[in-house]
C-alpha cells in the first residue's frame, strides 16, 4: 500500500511529462502521418512506404478523407502550409474556391437572405481541393498522381464505411432527397426504414471512381507523350477544371439551380503565397493570410505575450479570463478586417500584427470583468495610414446591440453540445438532452492532415467543404462546397468580405506551423469552425507555456468563446450575432473557478469535450525523432515509423 502511494506521489511530482493520456503518443524515426480517419492515416503510411515524402503522404491522406466524406469531399477547399527543407522556407498554398458568376449581394438579398445559404448548389464556391492537391504534388511531391490516388481510387470502388459517416447520411437524408445525384449515391437502401448505408457495409461510389480514373488517365497519357512528371500531373488538373469532368460538374450544378460556369472553373487556380508569421518568445509561428481566420491566433499570441501566463497557472480563473478577453479582441478584428486580400488594396494585416498594436490592445483588458462590448480596433495608424472604414464601424454598431445582449436560448452550431448549464441560464436547456448532430460534428468536423519525414518536409493541411449532406454535381460523384455562406452581404459587417464573383470568402480553416531556431518545431490543426484557432491557440500554449507533450496538449481541456460573429450556419443576423460572455468550460472546472467567472460577467456552460480533435506533430531535435499527437475526441488517427 505504501509503495502504491509513493509511486502515485512520484508520478505527480514529476510534472506534466508523466501525466497519462487516453491515447498513446506516437513516435517515429522516419515519418509521421496523422489525420481524421484511421483508413486515411493508413493511406499516408502506404504512401510513405512507397518511398514518398511528406507532401506525397499528405496528398494521399487528403484524397482518402475526401473519398470518405470526412466532412469534406472533392468539391471542397484545401489550405496548406509546407516547410521545404531544401530552402528552409515555409510555403502557403491557397486552394480555396471563388464565388461564381452572378453571386452578388443583391442576388441573395432578393431571396431574403442576410447571408448566403448553408446547403445546396447556391452555397457552392468553385472546387479547390483537386487543384490544390495536384499543385502541391507537382511542385513538392515525388510520386505520380496514379501512385498517390491509388488508396482513394481503391476506396471509391468500395470500402467498409464507418458508423459516423453512415449515420451522417441517414440524419441528412431529408436534404439529400432534394438532390437527385446525392440521393443516388448516399441512400443505398431507398424506401427502407434506414436508407443510408449501415456501418461496415461496402460503400461504392461509381461516379467518383470514374472521375478519379479520368484524372489518372490524363496523367498517364501525358507521360506516354513524353511530358514531365509535373506536366503530366497538371494535365489531370486541366481535365478536372477545363475538360469533360468540368463540363459534367457545371451541367450538374446548373441543373440543380447553381451558378458555377465553365469560365468560373477555368479562371480559378491555386495560389502559392507568402504565409504570415509572428515571433512568440523565440518561436516563429506561421499561419495563412487573412482570407482565413489564422491571423487571429497570431494576434492573440502578440497580446498574450504581455502577460505572465505560466505564472497564472493552466486554466486558472485569471488565465481563462485573460485568454477570453484576448480572443474577444482578436475575433472583433477578424470579424471586421479579414477577407480576400487580392480584392482589396487596403489590407490592415500589417497593423493588426504589429507588436505595438498588440500592446495597446492588451491595455484594454479589464482584469475584473468581461468586456461585453469589445470591438474592432484601428490598426491603420500602426501602418502610418488613416483608416478608410471608420464610417462602416459606426454603421456596424447599429446591426446588433451586443454589449447589452442577454445570453438567450441560442447555441451556435459549433458549440451546441450536451451541456450542463450553470448559473442564470440554467433554465434554458434541459441537462439531459443530447444533441447528437453536434456530437457527430465535434468528433468528425473539418479534417486536418499533418505529415513529416526524416528529410525535413513538414505539411499541415486543413481541408473542408462539400460535407454531408452534400449536393453532388451531376455524374461526377463530387459534392459541392458550402463555403459561400462565409461571405457577408453588407460592408458594415466586414468591408473586406462582401461577396463578389471571383472572390474568395474568409474561411475558418487554419493549418499551423511553428519553427524554433530556424527548424520545424510543431505542425498542428483541428476541425471546428470558429473554434479552430481558439483550440489551436490553447494547444500551442499548452506545449510552450505549460510543458505538455503533443499528446497531452491535444487531450487537454479547452475553453470556447461565443463572443464572435459566426462564420457558418443560419441565414439571418440573429443566427450569427455574438453572444457576449458565453463560455464553454470543461466539466472538470472547479466550483471556485465557476463562481469567480460568473462574478466576472460570464455565462457558463459545460461539456465533457471542449475542443475538436486536434492533430499535431512535434519535431524532437534532441533525439532526432518525430512525435505525433491525435486527440481523444474523435476518430482521428496517426501512424509513425
Amino acid at each position: 500500500m505504501r509503495y502504491s502511494l509513493l509511486l502515485l506521489l512520484l508520478c505527480y511530482v514529476t510534472g506534466t511529462q508523466a501525466q497519462q493520456t487516453q491515447k498513446p503518443p506516437l513516435h517515429g524515426k522516419s515519418w509521421m502521418a496523422v489525420t481524421g480517419k484511421p483508413l486515411a492515416a493508413a493511406a499516408g503510411a502506404m504512401t510513405f512506404q512507397k518511398g514518398g515524402n511528406a507532401v506525397d503522404a499528405a496528398c494521399a491522406m487528403l484524397a482518402a478523407t475526401c473519398t470518405m466524406w470526412d466532412v469534406l469531399s472533392w468539391g471542397g477547399e484545401t489550405q496548406a502550409l509546407i516547410y521545404n527543407p531544401k530552402t528552409g522556407k515555409v510555403i502557403a498554398i491557397n486552394a480555396l474556391g471563388i464565388a461564381p458568376t452572378g453571386a452578388t449581394p443583391q442576388f441573395f438579398k432578393n431571396k431574403g437572405y442576410d447571408f448566403p445559404p448553408e446547403y445546396g448548389p447556391l452555397a457552392a464556391v468553385t472546387p479547390g481541393t483537386a487543384g490544390g492537391l495536384c499543385y502541391m504534388l507537382a511542385a513538392y511531391g515525388t510520386l505520380s498522381l496514379k501512385e498517390v490516388l491509388a488508396p482513394a481510387i481503391d476506396m471509391a470502388s468500395g470500402y467498409a464505411i464507418e458508423a459516423q459517416t453512415a449515420n451522417s447520411m441517414e440524419r441528412g437524408k431529408n436534404y439529400i432527397k432534394q438532390w437527385p445525384y446525392s440521393k443516388a449515391v448516399f441512400l443505398t437502401h431507398p424506401g427502407e426504414k434506414r436508407e443510408a448505408p449501415e456501418a461496415g457495409e461496402i460503400f461504392v461510389q461509381k461516379d467518383l471512381l470514374a472521375t478519379l480514373t479520368k484524372m489518372v488517365e490524363a496523367e498517364q497519357t501525358a507521360l506516354r507523350n513524353h511530358k514531365s512528371r509535373k506536366e503530366a500531373i497538371m494535365a489531370a488538373y486541366n481535365r478536372f477544371y477545363k475538360g469533360d469532368i468540368a463540363k459534367e460538374f457545371v451541367r450538374g450544378c446548373q441543373e440543380q439551380g447553381g451558378l458555377i460556369t465553365m469560365e468560373d472553373l477555368a479562371r480559378w487556380k491555386p495560389v502559392e503565397e507568402a504565409p504570415l508569421h509572428i515571433n512568440y518568445k523565440g518561436i516563429e509561428v506561421y499561419k495563412l493570410q487573412e482570407w482565413t481566420q489564422g491571423p487571429m491566433l497570431l494576434q492573440s499570441l502578440n497580446i498574450l505575450e504581455n502577460f505572465d501566463l505560466k505564472g497564472m497557472g493552466y486554466n486558472s480563473t485569471e488565465y481563462i479570463h485573460t485568454l477570453y478577453q484576448t480572443m474577444s479582441l482578436a475575433f472583433a478584428d477578424r470579424d471586421f478586417y479579414y477577407g480576400d486580400p487580392y480584392f482589396n488594396p487596403n489590407s490592415a494585416i500589417k497593423g493588426l500584427l504589429s507588436k505595438d498594436y498588440a500592446k495597446d490592445r492588451a491595455k484594454l483588458i479589464n482584469t475584473a470583468h468581461n468586456d461585453a462590448g469589445a470591438g474592432p480596433g484601428d490598426p491603420y495608424p500602426y501602418m502610418g495610414k488613416t483608416n478608410p472604414y471608420l464610417h462602416f464601424l459606426q454603421e456596424r454598431s447599429l446591426l446588433t446591440d451586443t454589449a447589452n445582449r442577454k445570453p438567450g436560448g441560442f447555441v451556435p452550431k459549433h458549440d451546441a453540445t450536451t451541456l450542463l448549464q450553470h448559473g442564470d441560464i440554467n433554465n434554458i436547456y434541459a441537462a439531459n438532452t443530447t444533441d447528437s448532430a453536434y456530437m457527430d460534428r465535434l468528433w468528425r468536423g473539418t479534417t486536418s492532415v499533418e505529415a513529416a519525414d526524416k528529410e525535413g518536409w513538414v505539411v499541415s493541411i486543413t481541408p473542408s467543404g462539400g460535407w454531408l449532406p452534400a449536393c453532388i454535381a451531376g455524374k461526377t460523384g463530387i459534392g459541392m462546397s458550402q463555403r459561400l455562406q462565409s461571405f457577408v452581404l453588407d460592408s458594415a459587417q466586414c468591408p473586406f468580405n462582401v461577396i463578389a464573383p471571383g472572390k474568395r470568402p474568409r474561411v475558418t480553416l487554419t493549418p499551423s506551423l511553428a519553427l524554433k531556431d530556424g527548424k520545424p518545431f510543431l505542425c498542428f490543426g483541428v476541425q471546428g469552425g470558429d473554434t479552430q484557432d481558439q483550440n489551436l491557440l490553447q494547444f500551442f500554449l499548452n506545449v510552450v507555456e505549460f510543458g505538455m507533450t503533443v499528446q497531452q496538449a491535444t487531450e487537454a481541456a479547452n475553453i470556447n468563446t461565443n463572443q464572435l460573429w459566426l462564420s457558418l450556419g443560419g441565414t439571418t443576423i440573429k443566427d450569427r450575432e455574438p453572444r457576449p460572455g458565453s463560455i464553454l468550460l470543461n466539466n472538470n472546472t472547479t466550483e471556485k473557478t465557476r463562481k469567480a467567472l460568473e462574478q466576472m460577467g460570464y455565462h457558463l456552460s459545460f461539456g465533457e469535450r471542449t475542443s475538436g480533435p486536434i492533430n499535431a506533430i512535434f519535431l524532437d531535435k534532441v533525439h532526432g525523432t518525430i512525435w505525433g499527437g491525435s486527440s481523444n475526441h474523435g476518430e482521428d488517427y496517426g501512424i509513425g515509423w
